[in-house]
């Protein structure tokens, strides 16, 4: 979605920010759920507390960046029987970096199939690094060097292309490629019809990111959300859209911010391209609250690409484990090493890293006790004791039908990471009460909507970014490709970036008959096709392509993930928050933690998946008694409203 991937405006407000926060408030922009710091209460020395029970026996399902940041905050706490199963031979889950080359002596450019720009939720003129968030923290942490992600529309690319209706979106005439330059962040999207457009977004987005940023972080934060949530939770974005516009935003209505009024013909030009830089259709249906939490609470802002923990030539620094040829876990199951390149290079940091100096990093932990770290294993039940562990039933070596074994092993706590429709199609639960994992929580967890999304990637050739002075850097469409983004990490790398094609939902759903090489050809032609029909253009862009070495993802087929990103329907809000209580309100009975995307409501973001990973550590320290540092305490803990 990019509709808000120029909307910097919530990082550009300082002058609202003028009141005292609450103690471990969070600070605007951040997610409104829930309102606290957590990167403060892990930064400090030691991390979040200091275990009393160190032999507490914690189970970690899934090595994606949840379950590896729980595993690192655990240990630096001081749990020592800790052990991460994970069913695939790699860790990052949905942090998926893709060497386009692997074998080739020179650096070649990498692919990031999965996440792929990151907020950190900085305010204008801070480092992302110093962002008040948890992916500031371990960005600045671990070294990790990062740009601003060229999205359209925005002064990180030379041009935008937008091609709709056929390249006839002002009327009849030649066919035409609009093109928006916006060196300096100021210019508006090119004609009256889609700067119209863009102003009715802007004016509703501003009226409520001005109210949110006066109030957020004081003890009349939680009202005004709990408001919002009231008149917007059973609205889906499309009915926001054309819904009324309100002149000014009134006490006697708090949560009352109207809508963007848009007439028919606008709502399917904004459907399309947003506020001019890209299509928010396929959200159109979703609850309305997902995108005004994207746009108005800083997911948007200042978004970042993730270079890797690499030099300015893209060269990957000292780090451990670097040019070993092969890693093994604990099992002597070999799995992916670490290159330290893109995005997956955090979840790699988290595994290997030491959080101190001295300390070991979790996986010279696991080598050292010769245990805790399963790959190629699926986890298959989760089965509730009378002795109150549970027991965790996984098939080991899944990937080898010769050697693989049937196995179970016994904990006191249990984290559960994976996506929702992963734990009802594959894990089977028993023994859990009413009390312990009610009814209600199934349900949302089963009921939880994940979408599908397809990414093509291709090399592109250097001259591209260099010498075309024709095709837009960016192109935003309304044809079946939809969004295109080229760009560059570095000189050093063989060749540059070209997103052939970025799709979400419905858009790629209709992608699913064709088989990677036809999609690829098809995506290119198609690009081609439009670009050729173009009066202003007539230039084609498969030259400049290395088709042979394109990738293609598609997360709904993907058996690791059976989706790319969990939303919720207008009227289901309650039960996406539901599952973010659970920990609170349930894991002290049961022992089985839920952390992670599945059970968030910011879909499709690290922060997150990470904000989940911190939210289990403390309820496991809190449950075991353990010693939280910097005055923490669960009553300083905000509580979820639904």
């Amino acid at each position: 979605m990019t509709i808000g991937s120029s909307y910097d405006y919530p990082a550009k407000t300082p002058a609202l920010f003028k009141h005292s926060p609450a103690p471990w408030a969070g600070r605007f922009p951040g997610p409104p759920d829930l309102c606290f710091d957590y990167r403060r209460l892990v930064e400090q020395p030691g991390g979040i507390a200091s275990a009393t029970q160190k032999e507490h026996k914690i189970c970690i399902v899934g090595a994606g960046v949840t379950g590896l940041t729980a595993a690192r905050e655990l240990l630096r706490c001081g749990f020592t029987d800790i052990t991460l199963i994970e069913q695939s031979r790699r860790i990052g889950g949905r942090h998926l970096t893709l060497d386009t080359q692997p074998s080739s002596s020179v650096p070649s450019t990498p692919f990031e199939m999965g996440a792929m720009r990151m907020p950190l939720f900085n305010r204008v003129g801070e480092h992302p690094r110093d962002g008040r968030s948890l992916m500031a923290y371990y960005a600045s942490q671990f070294d990790l060097k990062l740009s601003d992600f060229p999205n359209p529309g925005t002064p990180w690319v030379a041009s935008t292309g937008i091609y709709l209706r056929e390249g006839q979106v002002s009327g009849e005439g030649e066919p035409t490629l609009l093109i928006w330059k916006n060196p300096e962040g100021t210019s508006p999207p090119p004609t009256a019809t889609l700067q119209n457009v863009y102003e009715k977004w802007h004016a509703f987005a501003k009226r409520m990111t001005d109210k949110v940023a006066a109030i957020y972080g004081t003890s009349g934060w939680e009202a005004l959300w709990a408001a919002i949530v009231a008149r917007y939770e059973h609205m889906s974005f499309r009915q926001l859209v054309t819904e009324p516009a309100i002149e000014a935003w009134a006490e006697t209505a708090p949560g009352d911010f109207g809508g963007l009024g848009m007439s028919a013909d606008e709502s399917a030009i904004f459907y399309s391209i947003g506020i001019g830089d890209g299509s928010w259709g396929a959200f159109y249906d979703v609850c309305c609250l997902y995108p005004l939490r994207t746009a108005i609470f800083g997911f948007s802002s200042h978004l970042q690409l993730v270079h890797g923990r690499v030099n300015e030539q893209g060269v990957p620094l000292p780090a451990p484990y670097l040019g070993t040829p092969s890693i093994y876990d604990t099992e002597g199951l070999k799995f992916e090493r670490p290159t330290y390149i893109g995005l997956v290079a955090m979840d790699e940091c988290l595994m290997f890293m030491g959080a101190e100096q001295g300390a070991l990093s979790f996986y010279d932990h696991c080598l050292a006790r010769g245990a805790g770290l399963l790959t190629d294993s699926r986890v298959t039940g989760l089965t509730k004791l009378e002795n109150g562990k549970t027991r965790v039933h996984f098939d080991w070596h899944v990937t080898n039908p010769n050697a693989s074994q049937v196995r179970t092993e016994d904990f006191d706590s249990v984290i559960v990471t994976l996506p929702s429709w992963i734990i009802e199609t594959r894990i089977q639960l028993s023994g859990f009460t009413q009390e312990m994992l009610p009814h209600k929580i199934i349900t949302a967890y089963k009921t939880a909507h994940w979408e599908t999304s397809c990414k093509v990637y291709v090399p592109l050739k250097k001259s591209f970014l260099s010498k075309n002075t024709t095709i837009p850097q960016i192109l935003v469409t309304d044809s079946f490709v939809h969004d295109v983004y080229a760009y560059r990490y570095n000189e050093a790398y063989a060749y540059d970036c070209l997103l052939l094609s970025y799709t979400w939902e419905d858009d790629a759903t209709k992608l699913a008959t064709f088989n990677d090489v036809e999609l690829v050809r098809k995506c290119a032609a198609e690009l081609d096709r439009m670009l050729m029909r173009c009066s202003n253009i007539q230039t084609a862009i498969s030259p400049y392509l290395d088709l042979e070495h394109a990738r293609v993802q598609r997360w709904v087929t993907d058996q690791n993930a059976l989706g790319c990103a969990k939303l919720y329907r207008a009227g289901a809000y309650g039960d996406a928050v539901s599952l973010m209580a659970y920990n609170r309100e349930y894991a002290g009975a049961s022992g089985v933690y839920f952390s992670g995307e599945s059970f968030s409501v910011d879909a499709g973001w690290t922060e997150p998946a990470l904000r989940g990973a911190i939210d289990a550590v403390i309820h496991i320290c809190d449950r075991t008694g353990a010693t939280f540092h910097g005055g923490f305490s669960l009553a300083d803990y905000p509580q979820y409203r639904y």
